[in-house]
């Protein structure tokens, strides 16, 4: 196991482009690390430069105490797991799996042991004779797995694993990741572009957006309080709302209604001289006012008219429009185009409206066509300055990235 540091690592392609921009992170011995972000961030790229495969053109790279700048993949103890299987089609999964210990003349009993333990740890024992076709999507990607395994590196390197995976099959891999993380100890670095996977498997998550580090923390800290407004549109589903707001000292004026703010949210606003601010809401913190208790906290309510419900079978998801203009900053298109979200909730629909999207209890008697009764915890509004996309009321926005 290693500890993996990012000190001002930057790579500069020929043409100029910079794909990844003076990132410095710092992954723990044993940690699970995700990085997370749209098409493009340079999440990838990151992984690439850990594993050798790409130089790095500024700062310094270091697995355990070793700056691996110069360093030939080979030498750098590492094992990755790429999208693709990559396995050899005519070999059976036991040779897939000692392979690479074959090729280091490693004794024919260790490489036995080593993949049989690998296989163990797999839940692949009773498929060690059988070959890659004759196994299911998510045992060819454990066999995967267990090649990397049985060379037992300092760090697992895992490049969008499930991608090639249908929707339940993505499910079950992902809690066997977990798993196997858990019961290996080893340091893990996994890409992946869905904010889903981040937020279920990682110790930490690092938020990429153009090549730079948006925000790291734990997947609860990334939720609850995002330092601007890619990490809390992209962090997050359905989406967060963003819907422009006036503030007037502890007093907040949304398209729905004032809302008085509670101490715990004015007291974290450093700068009071912003007015007009953009108020972040995710679709969670409404209720049906008629079937809300005590644990949906106090806040707001409010009527409107719904347009269109979605059963989820344990909750429904309910679409109102509000009259008024959307949230207006330079970097909301972008950051909606960026986190592929196509339109984030709080973007035009024509005539002065705004989408906003609730999530409802099941209990909820929302339907398309009819008023309904809302209430909102208002204890769990984010407020964000329009120029730069800044939060002001993170308790971690002094760490912040500007977006813009």
């Amino acid at each position: 196991m290693a500890q993996i540091q990012f000190k001002g690592v930057t790579k500069r392609y020929p043409d100029g482009t910079e794909a990844v921009k003076a990132i410095d992170l710092e992954i723990g011995d044993g940690e699970f690390m995700i990085l997370v972000g749209p098409s493009g961030c340079g999440k990838s790229t990151a992984l690439r430069m850990i594993a050798g495969l790409e130089d790095i053109s500024d700062g310094e790279l270091f697995i355990g105490e070793e700056v691996v700048n110069d360093l030939a993949p080979k030498d750098r103890d590492i094992a990755m797991v790429f999208q693709n299987y990559a396995l050899y089609p005519h070999m059976t999964v036991r040779e897939n799996m000692g392979f690479a210990l074959k090729l280091a003349k490693v004794d024919q009993g260790e490489i036995d042991r080593q993949v049989e333990e690998a296989a163990r740890i797999l839940d692949l024992q009773d498929h060690l004779d059988r070959k890659p076709a004759n196994l299911s999507g998510g045992q060819r990607q454990r066999v995967a797995m267990g090649r990397a395994i049985v060379r037992d590196p300092k760090a697992f390197l895992m490049d969008e694993p499930l991608s090639n995976l249908d929707a339940k099959l993505r499910v079950q891999m992902r809690t066997e990741v977990s798993r196997i993380q858990k019961r290996l100890g080893t340091t893990m670095v996994y890409v992946t572009h869905d904010q889903t996977e981040a937020m279920t498997l990682g110790d930490r998550v690092a938020v990429m957006r153009a090549g730079v580090i948006q925000q790291v923390d734990s997947p609860k800290v990334l939720y609850e309080d995002p330092v601007n407004l890619f990490v809390a549109g992209f962090i997050g589903s359905p989406a967060m709302n963003f819907l422009p707001g006036t503030l007037a000292g502890s007093t907040l004026r949304l398209p729905f209604g004032e809302v008085g703010l509670p101490e715990s949210l004015t007291s974290r606003i450093k700068d009071q001289s912003i007015k007009d601010v953009i108020a972040g809401i995710r679709p969670e913190h409404f209720e049906d006012a008629a079937v809300a208790d005590e644990r949906t906290g106090g806040g707001m309510r409010f009527k409107v008219t719904i347009d269109v419900v979605e059963s989820m079978g344990s909750e429904l998801y309910a679409y109102f429009d509000v009259q008024a203009q959307a949230a207006e900053s330079e970097d909301l298109a972008a950051l909606a185009e960026d986190a592929g979200l196509g339109e984030l909730p709080g973007a035009g629909a024509g005539g002065g409206a705004t989408h906003v999207v609730a999530r409802l209890s099941s209990d909820s008697r929302a339907d398309a066509g009819k008023e309904i009764e809302l209430q909102l915890d208002t204890s769990q509004i984010k407020l964000f300055n329009p120029e730069g996309g800044r939060s002001l009321t993170s308790e971690h926005a002094t760490d912040a990235v500007t977006v813009g």
